[in-house]
């Protein structure tokens, strides 16, 4: 779709009262990954090239003016602490209460544990490595554990997936279940149950005290597409019945479950969606952690009936404008306790943070 400059003037012009904040910030390279590592900071990794940069970034502190946002002059992103990784980065997560950020890459045999830095020094050093079980290792999803001792689950394929034990490198589980299918996501619900999504929409539960897993697969007709999955879980109960499970397909077909109920899903819908295969590594879905039944999606362009928000800033980019190709959303993440703010990064290296307008609410 070519972007004239036309529409990207109008887009821009109609921005002005869509948004209440919009911060652009441009990365050398793209990234997969947004992890928060605090209220204000985030951590990104480059995916492309050989060797792969690794940024904590500060966001914009007018963000935070309220306000006394004319006041505030930092409109800016600014990097905190950087490092480089000798392989492109697929994966990042970050271990609560730590300064330990854990990637997974697509050309080695092991995890990579990496110190992001303090007040003292402002380099991301890598730190140690877990082996893996496997040498095939694109696509291995990883997830903090919820344990007292920093841990991480991991796999590529649901055979392989296992919990280890960060400082040491002890395994402390591994699945019992010998099946090849691909990992899309995996989470814990608590510190003992979680959740694996397989990359033909199949979901597992398992129970760190029970090497053995249930396994709910889709019908037939819904067999053959990517699914990324997102799940949300209620921080004021610790059983699974507090949990919401949101599994989205390449060809936009959106399923809503129960964690007690996983066979059946209790709600579902049809996006708009351009096909395109190439982009199904992209496919995300998030549920919203402060606003209720809010979640969004990217990684294609998509359309519901009637979408709460839609974020066009990428594809107005002046790469959009120039080549005819607009840049697709390669992940996107909401803010841990602003309920409206998103950050979402690009294929061209854009990253912007915006909260747009509630026409009701923010009158």
């Amino acid at each position: 779709m070519d972007i004239s400059s036309d529409e990207s003037d109008d887009w821009f012009i109609e921005s002005l009262n869509t948004y209440k904040d919009l911060h652009v910030f441009q990365l050398e390279h793209p990234t997969k990954v947004i992890e928060w590592t605090g209220d204000k900071n985030i951590c990104v990794a480059g995916y492309t090239g050989s060797r792969s940069e690794i940024l904590e970034l500060l966001l914009p502190l007018k963000l935070y003016a309220g306000e006394n946002q004319g006041l505030c002059a930092e409109r800016d992103f600014k990097v905190q602490h950087g490092g480089f990784s000798e392989e492109p980065i697929e994966s990042l997560i970050h271990i609560s209460g730590t300064r330990c950020v854990v990637t997974s890459g697509s050309s080695s045999s092991t995890l990579q544990i990496w110190d992001i830095g303090g007040d003292d020094s402002d380099v991301i050093k890598r730190t140690g490595v877990i082996n893996l079980k496997s040498t095939s290792v694109k696509g291995c999803k990883i997830a903090p554990g919820l344990t007292d001792e920093p841990a991480v689950l991991h796999g590529s394929c649901i055979s392989e997936v296992q919990l280890t034990e960060i400082a040491t490198g002890r395994v402390l589980y591994t699945v019992a279940k010998e099946s090849s299918d691909s990992v899309s996501g995996l989470q814990f619900v608590n510190a003992c149950v979680f959740l694996i999504c397989a990359s033909d929409g199949t979901l597992f539960m398992g129970d760190t005290r029970d090497p053995s897993t249930c396994h709910y697969p889709l019908e037939d007709s819904k067999s053959g597409l990517h699914w990324a999955f997102g799940l949300r879980s209620d921080s004021s109960q610790s059983e699974p019945s507090g949990c919401t499970v949101a599994r989205l397909s390449s060809s936009g077909h959106m399923l809503l479950s129960d964690l007690r109920n996983l066979q059946s899903p209790f709600c579902q819908t049809q996006l708009n969606v351009q096909h395109d295969a190439s982009k199904n590594d992209f496919l995300n879905v998030s549920w919203a952690p402060v606003l209720d039944r809010c979640l969004s999606v990217s990684g294609k362009k998509c359309s519901s009936p009637q979408p709460v928000f839609s974020h066009r800033g990428h594809e107005m980019s002046d790469e959009a404008k120039y080549s005819g190709s607009p840049p697709v959303v390669t992940t996107h993440s909401w803010h841990q306790s602003r309920p409206k703010t998103i950050l979402s990064v690009a294929t061209d290296g854009s990253l912007h943070v915006w909260d747009w307008v509630d026409k009701i609410t923010d009158r």
